[in-house]
């Protein structure tokens, strides 16, 4: 299969993985990173298809480490066992469960098997970082690492990334942009046919050298869980009256984000960017009902940055998640404007003075177990 080769979903239904006789125990781990998207998905069609493409720096320091040890299930039911960060989570391992049988069609052998699972994040839950963007795409990699060992699919590099994102994807739609480093794409684009709505696509080709030195300071304005998860969120825009116009601004600010991110144009970069933050929280807030996850030092950090940006002609830039963290994005060139910048006028703002260093990275990485 050539690199812009793509596969059916229904390839992925394969009841020829049963494994005949008994899957010895074992154990595999991954590393995989979470990511922050620059033009942002929200609202989504069954399975996990998502309503608009989307494209994200792949982050460095902000990861998840999943190991998944397994047994065959001799009480003839599949069992999970879940630790989060050394400590088991019930709710966690009840989700794992059930995210398994969602994708018994794909691999039947998971009801032969019983699981215990460690997975650690080197970020606080709640900081405005996805993890199960990088919690699902650990694990998808786990999954795809026992199905090689003992079936000897998927057969080549590209298609094992290829089907860890299209599971990973299965548990979280973020998760897809995760199987790769840099910049990455999820969703149909208008224009690119090695886009897909079932995986993520590296972006990577021909980008300027600039968007590799990026860094991410993740400024926590409030580590509280919100009140609005992004599973309603997403569910609320079946119902958005400006959805439709959403969707199609996302395939406009994505083809001209990449075009951008070619030649270099950190104006255009800035503008797309965090226009597309301010877009996604305009959907919240014309949402029925309507909801506001962004605080006033949120207001406020931006606020700073458009001003210390007209001021110096630094090109530094802000972008959000779903919640009221700011991630301040820019080139290494400046980090040492920017860090004096946080501390003087910025850190003020967050809680506790809690900003959290990170910058693009080159995605995930295999455990020596």
């Amino acid at each position: 299969m050539n690199k812009t080769a793509s596969v059916s979903e229904t390839t992925y239904n394969n009841s020829a993985l049963i494994f005949r006789g008994e899957i010895p125990e074992g154990k595999v781990g991954w590393q995989s990173p979470s990511n922050i998207a620059l033009v942002k998905y929200w609202g989504k069609k069954e399975v996990q298809i998502p309503c608009n493409p989307s494209v994200s720096f792949t982050l460095n320091e902000s990861y998840t480490e999943t190991v998944v040890e397994y047994r065959p299930a001799h009480s003839g039911k599949s069992t999970v066992v879940f630790y989060l960060n050394g400590v088991i989570n019930e709710q966690f391992g009840k989700k794992i469960d059930a995210y398994f049988k969602s994708i018994e069609s794909v691999y039947p052998f998971l009801n032969q098997l019983d699981f215990t699972i460690h997975s650690t994040n080197t970020f606080p839950h709640s900081a405005g970082i996805a993890s199960s963007a990088s919690g699902m795409s650990a694990l998808a990699l786990c999954l795809c690492s026992i199905e090689k060992k003992y079936f000897g699919t998927p057969s080549g590099e590209h298609e094992f990334f290829q089907k860890a994102s299209f599971l990973a994807r299965l548990g979280s739609g973020s998760a897809a942009r995760s199987l790769y480093g840099g910049l990455v794409s999820w969703g149909k684009i208008d224009g690119r046919p090695e886009t897909s709505n079932l995986w993520g696509t590296p972006q990577t080709e021909n980008l300027h050298p600039v968007f590799s030195t990026f860094r991410d300071s993740i400024l926590i304005v409030d580590a509280k869980q919100k009140k609005v998860s992004s599973r309603v969120g997403h569910g609320l825009m079946k119902t958005n009256v400006y959805a439709d116009a959403r969707f199609k601004q996302a395939q406009t600010n994505i083809v001209e984000l990449l075009d951008v991110m070619k030649n270099g144009d950190l104006e255009r970069f800035i503008n797309i960017t965090e226009s597309e933050a301010l877009t996604l929280h305009a959907m919240m807030m014309t949402s029925n009902p309507y909801y506001l996850l962004m605080k006033p030092e949120t207001l406020q950090i931006i606020e700073r940055i458009f001003g210390f940006r007209k001021s110096t002609g630094i090109p530094v830039c802000f972008t959000l998640d779903a919640g009221p963290n700011i991630h301040l994005l820019y080139p290494e060139k400046v980090r040492a404007d920017v860090g004096s910048f946080i501390q003087a006028e910025l850190k003020q703002f967050t809680r506790n003075a809690t900003v959290i260093e990170d910058r693009v990275g080159s995605g995930p990485v295999k455990l020596d177990l």
